[in-house]
């Protein structure tokens, strides 16, 4: 039985080094409109929507097609297993340890996080185990044109509440589906229009309700932030909507809008756990997990 060697401290800051070069590439890749789009596709899926910022830009510049990531024996227990001569990605993992005493050097009560780098493998990286009902991974996603998550209005709408913004449902004339006023703390739909194209209007103006105002940020940058926002908060719920966000954030992008981007995509992530949490409810017959941050 072979034994494990232990890591020098110089062989260990050597791998800490690399993970912070992975990284500061995926950031750097951030600055461009094709690089916010790679890691807007990667936020909006639900499988590694619980991932922290950090772990979804190194997922992001190392396997840019990923939508579900588990290390070598999680894809076992789901059904699958990593095909031969996969290169792993490596992510950071927290590894929770209790503090010791520094007289008596006894673990005491008070719990303190450590991270390590684990490897993961993405879904094109396995196969279905033989005779073995694999997990599905993803589930469906429906266009706006449909009325398949109406039930999520609802709780948009008390989440909204929860802020101080009313709600109502008018006949809009023109191309705005909606508004936002928050002045006098309240949002307006277009009351016409399939219950999906409502709802992801709806998720829009809450968003700006967030905070995200033209008075804190250009307007350029606000609107970017908040259909972002609004495509990764419905993609994680199985609603397609990036064939209207991704032309409509390009367009603000070309007016300077992606500056500073990687602070952007940290707003961006903040706002998207606080929207599916509050729509932490029924999604194709199963209860969503509230978003979570896992990993560093």
């Amino acid at each position: 039985m072979s034994i494990k060697r232990t890591l020098t401290e110089a062989e260990r800051e050597q791998r800490r080094a690399q993970q912070r070069e992975r990284l500061k590439q995926s950031a750097e890749q951030l600055l461009t409109s094709d690089g916010w789009q790679r890691w807007v596709q990667i936020r909006s899926r639900h499988g590694l929507a619980r991932l922290s910022l950090t772990n979804q830009l190194l997922i992001a510049l190392a396997r840019p097609n990923a939508t579900f990531v588990a290390g070598f024996k999680g894809w076992l227990r789901l059904g699958y297993c990593v095909t031969y001569g996969q290169k792993a990605i490596h992510i950071n993992a927290p590894m929770p340890i209790k503090r010791r005493d520094h007289d008596t050097d006894e673990p005491t009560d008070e719990i303190i996080t450590l991270f390590k780098t684990v490897p993961v493998f993405a879904q094109d990286q396995v196969a279905p185990l033989p005779d073995v009902e694999p997990t599905p991974l993803e589930a469906p996603s429906q266009p706006l044109t449909g009325d398949s998550h109406a039930h999520l209005i609802a709780p948009t709408i008390a989440f909204a509440g929860s802020l101080g913004y009313t709600v109502s449902f008018e006949a809009i004339t023109g191309s705005a589906g909606g508004w936002c006023d928050t002045k006098a703390k309240r949002i307006v739909i277009d009351a016409d229009g399939p219950a999906n194209a409502r709802l992801r209007t709806l998720v829009h103006e809450t968003i700006h309700a967030l905070g995200v105002d033209y008075q804190q940020y250009e307007r350029a940058q606000a609107e970017v932030i908040v259909d972002t926002t609004t495509l990764v908060v419905l993609g994680g719920l199985g609603l397609d909507v990036s064939d209207e966000t991704v032309p409509y954030v390009a367009g603000w992008g070309e007016d300077g809008a992606l500056e500073a981007v990687t602070a952007y995509a940290k707003t961006i992530d903040e706002l998207a756990r606080r929207l599916e949490d509050a729509l932490a409810v029924t999604v194709n017959g199963r209860e969503a997990e509230p978003a979570r941050a896992l990993q560093p």
